[in-house]
């Protein structure tokens, strides 16, 4: 099992709602804990599937009307001017250090190279993402506490 399938399993795990799911595969084994928000969790069973058996994945989905497509497209354009900067790994974004303290940035506020942008927070550790570049944030992506994805866009950075 590589690093990619364990990334794309924790994020499963962590979008279902599960509190555990142990796994065991000839020389590996792999627990994922999560906590609940609820405040009295309910018993999850999880029934590992032979691998000869098509496995079949339902993801629920909000309907998005036909009409917004063209309406999307257009913003893409003007955001073609900016750079963008992603998400380094799985985990939960945070836009400050502690929940007492001021926000690391602000749409407008100016970076320079180094800067602390925000806090993604993997396996209980709170990793530091630092700006690669120097510019203004024009958009933050993401909402404060909301897991993200590897590679997934956080923020809009006007360089000029």
């Amino acid at each position: 099992m590589d690093l990619k399938e364990i990334q794309n399993l924790i994020k499963f795990v962590s979008n279902s709602g599960v509190a555990e799911v142990k796994l065991e595969m000839d020389d590996v084994k792999i627990t994922i804990r999560t906590t609940l928000e609820s405040s009295a969790p309910e018993p999850t069973y999880v029934q590992q599937i032979p691998a000869q058996a098509p496995v079949q994945q339902i993801v629920a989905t909000p309907a998005a009307p036909a009409a917004a497509a063209p309406v999307a497209a257009a913003p893409a354009a003007e955001d073609s001017k900016y750079i963008t900067i992603k998400s380094p790994m799985i985990g939960t974004f945070y836009r400050k250090p502690s929940p007492d303290k001021p926000m690391f940035v602000e749409v407008g506020s100016s970076i320079a190279k180094g800067d602390v942008l925000c806090v993604v927070e993997a396996m209980k550790l709170f990793n530091e993402i630092e700006s690669e570049i120097s510019g203004k944030i024009v958009k933050i992506l993401v909402d404060d506490m909301s897991p993200v994805e590897f590679d997934q866009p956080l923020f809009l950075v006007d360089p000029s």
